[in-house]
């Protein structure tokens, strides 16, 4: 039976050549054809993840074939390197810090991989390097295993795809233990325990892939239901919202049509500026609408660039001058320092134009807005403080939403659509940072957003 058990090192090689070769063809098939944009790239990290390993792999199998330093160091490097591609693609899953997660992952391959070199420089025996190895990827692996077990959202692909990397951390762990107390003194060791290490290993690997697939397929069935949720949500606004504005420019212009002589040409004056204002907001609402729309179908660029934080908001302030002198308020820009942020200046004018629109539409006249600006951690973080009517708890919550958007009147009966928030919504999220609204009934309301800071490097 035990002779039945084992695998001699060509059986192994075949085996896992053919298994990482067919996950590799399946994982770019199903990249390149069905996937979205934003998956893509995490099918792309996984599957490089799977062709190093395939490489790595042929270069352990062509030891004393091939110069040591390709087939022992050369090769784990790249098997270290496969595991940390792929664990980068399984933590993207999350709504974790991407850029957090990359570097602790990058940094457990690079001890690990400068441990084994030691090990090798040192001429450390083979089970020792061995055992380096197992708890190199054992200690890669881990973050990944623990997150799916520690996330917030729990389903059956979630539990088997946790529950395939827990077996395969288990597998490690066993192969650790019994290594310790069997001290392996070849490299390719042929003997049940391996044997059976090997099988179960392939199978873990293929069965992880699939789980790793459906759940990719998950996510990007949920993102078109959104999508389409979205997309309804967005006709019922343009039906909605431009009723109203357009109805008035028909009507203002039907009176001007069929009665002007009866009316002196003060009378005419203040109708053609009513019909004025009515193309006005339609002239908004149809601008905000498209941008918004962009965003959804991936048609907007995003172009991040070096800018200055300051010039930016002294800019948008100028702009939105005339508006706020109408009613009497008060402009006010504090700022002690000079900030430069990493950002797509078009967006950041965008939000901070709308920000300012919305202060001085619920600001009573001689009020005030300030806009304070200040460095948080690796962010700049831009505060937009009004002293108008507030905003309501249940409100706040809805603001930006699509499917709870509220549209408000101003102190003076001014139009909104409520657009402009999800447009500065989706803005900040193209820039991996955050929009809040801090508010309190009658005492006014603090817009903020965060943006992250321009690299000290030229």
């Amino acid at each position: 039976m035990s002779q039945f058990l084992l695998l001699d090192p060509k059986t192994v090689f075949q085996l896992y050549f053919l298994g990482n070769l067919f996950v590799c063809i399946l994982i770019f098939s199903y990249s390149f054809s069905y996937a979205t944009t934003d998956n893509r790239k995490i099918l792309n990290y996984y599957g490089l993840g799977k062709l190093l390993l395939t490489i790595g792999w042929v270069f352990l199998f062509l030891r004393n074939t091939i110069p040591d330093f390709l087939s022992i160091n050369i090769a784990n490097m790249i098997v270290f390197s496969a595991c940390c591609y792929e664990t980068i693609a399984i933590l993207a899953m999350f709504k974790t810090k991407s850029k957090q997660s990359v570097k602790i992952q990058i940094g457990i391959t690079i001890v690990a991989a400068i441990v084994f070199n030691i090990a090798t420089v040192l001429e450390s025996t083979i089970n020792t390097r061995v055992l380096i190895v197992s708890i190199g990827l054992f200690a890669i692996y881990l973050r990944p295993t623990i997150s799916y077990f520690t996330d917030t959202k729990h389903n059956f692909f979630r539990t088997f795809y946790g529950l395939c990397f827990s077996g395969f951390e288990i597998l490690l762990v066993i192969r650790i233990i019994y290594n310790y107390f069997n001290p392996q003194t070849d490299f390719f060791a042929q003997s049940v325990f391996d044997s059976m290490y090997n099988v179960t290993l392939f199978l873990l690997s293929l069965t992880s892939t699939v789980g790793f697939l459906l759940l990719i397929k998950e996510k990007q069935d949920l993102k078109i239901q959104r999508l389409l949720k979205d997309k309804n949500q967005f006709f019922s606004i343009i039906a909605h919202d431009l009723r109203g504005p357009l109805g008035s420019s028909v009507g203002l212009s039907e009176i001007l049509t069929e009665n002007i002589g009866q009316y002196s040409l003060e009378e005419i004056k203040e109708i053609t500026e009513m019909l004025h204002q009515s193309n006005k907001n339609s002239y908004k609402l149809l601008e905000n609408l498209l941008g918004w729309s962009q965003v959804q179908t991936g048609m907007i660029e995003f172009n991040p660039k070096k800018i200055a934080l300051n010039a930016l908001i002294e800019d948008n302030l100028e702009l939105n001058k005339n508006a706020a002198l109408n009613k009497n308020i008060r402009l006010m820009f504090d700022s002690d320092e000079f900030i430069e942020v990493e950002a797509d200046k078009n967006m950041i004018d965008t939000i901070v134009r709308n920000l300012l629109t919305n202060a001085i539409k619920f600001t009573d006249k001689h009020g005030q807005i300030q806009v304070k600006m200040k460095k948080q951690a690796q962010n700049a973080e831009v505060s937009v403080i009004d002293s108008g009517v507030g905003i309501p708890n249940n409100i706040k919550e809805k603001l930006f939403k699509i499917n709870g958007r509220v549209t408000q009147k101003g102190t003076e009966n001014e139009i909104g659509t409520g657009l402009g928030l999800l447009l500065c919504s989706e803005f900040i999220k193209k820039h991996q940072g955050e929009i809040w609204v801090e508010s309190e009934i009658g005492k006014g309301s603090t817009f903020k957003f965060s943006l992250p800071l321009a690299s000290m490097k030229n």
